[in-house]
């Protein structure tokens, strides 16, 4: 089960998983980057984008396992992913942005229940589905914030 070139880029978070520290930081900030490209926090793209880097995200889960071992730093594609369901529908200013990241990365590292449970599953579904349940914790949460206290 070799990883490619393609698989490794995608796998790894854009290669941010083969920074020395906080991988899982950085891929979330490479999540960020590309959420700020202009157009891509619409709907039809934001989906669409979760949708296949979560069903891809789960297979070269299984093949980072496989090559680095349990739940590896290399992998963060689920980062990525959790750092773009965080986001979805949310006003794109920079408070709600980087509010937005401060509490993915929170929740995501407190994992709430029943996110630590199920991180315990093995391979690819295991790596993603915390990173899942997080990102869904910060976008309600987000959203709460939003409708009671507005923009910022």
């Amino acid at each position: 089960m070799k990883i490619n070139f393609f698989e490794k880029f995608i796998g790894s978070g854009f290669y941010s998983g083969f920074s020395p520290y906080i991988s899982g930081t950085v891929g979330s900030l490479a999540a960020l980057i590309i959420y700020l490209i202009p157009g891509f926090e619409e709907l039809f793209v934001i989906i669409p984008a979760i949708i296949i880097f979560m069903v891809y995200g789960i297979y070269l889960g299984n093949k980072f396992e496989v090559e680095y071992g349990k739940d590896p730093s290399q992998c963060t594609v689920d980062e990525v992913v959790g750092m773009w369901i965080s986001l979805v529908a949310l006003p794109k200013s920079i408070g709600i942005v980087v509010s937005t990241f401060i509490l993915w990365r929170i929740l995501d590292i407190i994992k709430p229940p029943p996110a630590r449970n199920l991180e315990r599953l093995k391979g690819g579904l295991g790596i993603m589905i915390d990173d899942v349940i997080s990102g869904i914790y910060t976008l309600l949460i987000m959203h709460l914030v939003v409708y009671l206290f507005g923009t910022f």
